[in-house]
């Protein structure tokens, strides 16, 4: 039997919930026992990721529940916010341990147990690359703003633990030599390598969620496929439809035309066969189509 989007969704998240709780009791557990800065990011980028996905899921099911007055025009809209609130965390998460790292690296740096450690980040590395893959498995089944950020937040984890573990093999390498002593740095070096690389993709969350919410244009290639398919139904038409706004908000696509028509005289069973049209040609897209059509003088 088939399952709807929603609980396509909630499966998802719930899934991410789940992996999330492991890594970041794990990680901020370990990280404060052998007192890695990275480790505690590590494990605190996966509680916030946890918080962040439970937020997810309650915005989720409130979406799916039944139209309410208080959302006359739906609650496509809580998506958008919800993203723009976890692109602001994992932001803020990452300057402040940016912060951290640039005061240890003053102190003198770290003494950590890059023993435990290393094992730590290869464990991590190999469950956070299966979180990545299986959220972004599922975003390929069925693409939705929320299980997208769940794939970034992953694909952001991933990389920190690679970047750990190879951190520690080159503190074990440097612990083992005559430049021991500068073995104490390998950990907020890291911290500062990673946290710069890792400012982008807040960074872009919060761009594309601010966006829609201020109903802004969507990507180049949606706002295409919408003219090409009004191009394709006015050759065959007496009216002329022009596209007014194209923007999305979520899961959905709104979408303004102007209809013209030629004799200044307009068909209703013409107009209303010409929306199903469009409804139907565009629904290729992996949206829910709000298509709006006003009959201009």
């Amino acid at each position: 039997m088939a399952i709807s989007q929603t609980q396509f969704e909630k499966q998802t998240l719930k899934f991410s919930a789940v992996l999330s709780l492991s890594f970041a009791i794990l990680g901020v557990v370990l990280g404060w026992l052998v007192g890695s800065l990275v480790i505690i990011f590590d494990g605190a980028y996966s509680l916030v990721s946890l918080l962040l996905t439970l937020l997810s899921l309650a915005v989720s099911a409130f979406i799916a529940k039944p139209a309410m007055k208080a959302f006359p025009f739906g609650k496509a809209v809580l998506e958008p916010l919800v993203i723009a609130i976890k692109g602001a965390v994992i932001l803020g998460l990452v300057v402040t341990s940016l912060y951290n790292a640039v005061i240890a690296l003053l102190e003198g740096g770290r003494d950590v147990d890059a023993g435990i450690a290393f094992i730590f980040g290869i464990v991590n590395v190999i469950g956070c690359a299966f979180g990545w893959w299986y959220v972004a498995k599922k975003a390929r089944l069925c693409s939705t703003g929320l299980i997208e950020a769940e794939t970034k937040q992953w694909k952001m984890d991933t990389l920190i633990s690679v970047a750990v573990a190879l951190g520690f093999i080159v503190a074990l390498i440097l612990s083992n030599t005559s430049m021991a002593q500068y073995a104490g740095y390998a950990d907020p070096i890291m911290m500062l390598i990673m946290g710069f690389y890792f400012l982008k993709v807040p960074s872009e969350m919060l761009i594309q969620a601010f966006r829609e919410l201020l109903m802004m244009a969507p990507r180049k290639e949606v706002t295409q496929k919408v003219e090409r398919e009004v191009e394709m139904i006015n050759e065959n038409l007496e009216s002329d439809i022009q596209v007014v706004a194209v923007t999305k908000v979520g899961k959905q696509l709104l979408v303004k035309l102007d209809v013209h028509a030629n004799d200044n005289e307009l068909d209703i069973k013409e107009l209303k066969k010409t929306r199903a049209r469009l409804k139907e040609r565009l629904s290729i897209l992996p949206m829910d189509l709000n298509l709006i059509l006003n009959v201009a003088c």
